[in-house]
């Protein structure tokens, strides 16, 4: 079992920036891909990011590209999204998930966070 617990969501302006965290705890962080995703009101959820087990291959969506970037840091059971040039559109809910591979498929992750709220006033 892997527990995820995301932080530094909260209320920016548009252009601003934000830094999501999320630390695991339980099995061994190494062992999973992390991946990044978000859902706003009525919405399906959508993926934002994801990191391979070693930090060396990251994947991002379209809208992601160029703003965001995705980082992780084993010794500390971490991974990160810093968010740039954020919009409204940006604004969701995000949750950062654990699983078997470096996927945009949100049923390839097995462990989910509780999610941090992301609100970017125009």
């Amino acid at each position: 079992q892997v527990q995820l617990v995301e932080s530094g969501g909260g209320l920016v302006q548009a252009g601003g920036s934000l830094r999501l965290s999320c630390v695991a705890s339980g099995r061994t962080f190494s062992r999973y891909a992390m991946g990044w995703f978000r859902q706003a009101p009525g919405k399906e959820r959508e993926f934002v990011s994801a990191i391979s087990r070693t930090g060396g291959y990251t994947l991002y969506a379209d809208s992601a590209k160029g703003r965001f970037t995705i980082s992780r840091d084993n010794a500390k059971n971490t991974v990160t999204l810093q968010m740039s040039s954020l919009n409204f559109e940006d604004t969701a809910v995000y949750y950062c998930a654990a699983g078997s591979s470096t996927d945009g498929n949100y049923r390839m992750y097995d462990y989910w966070g509780q999610g941090t709220q992301v609100t970017v006033s125009s």
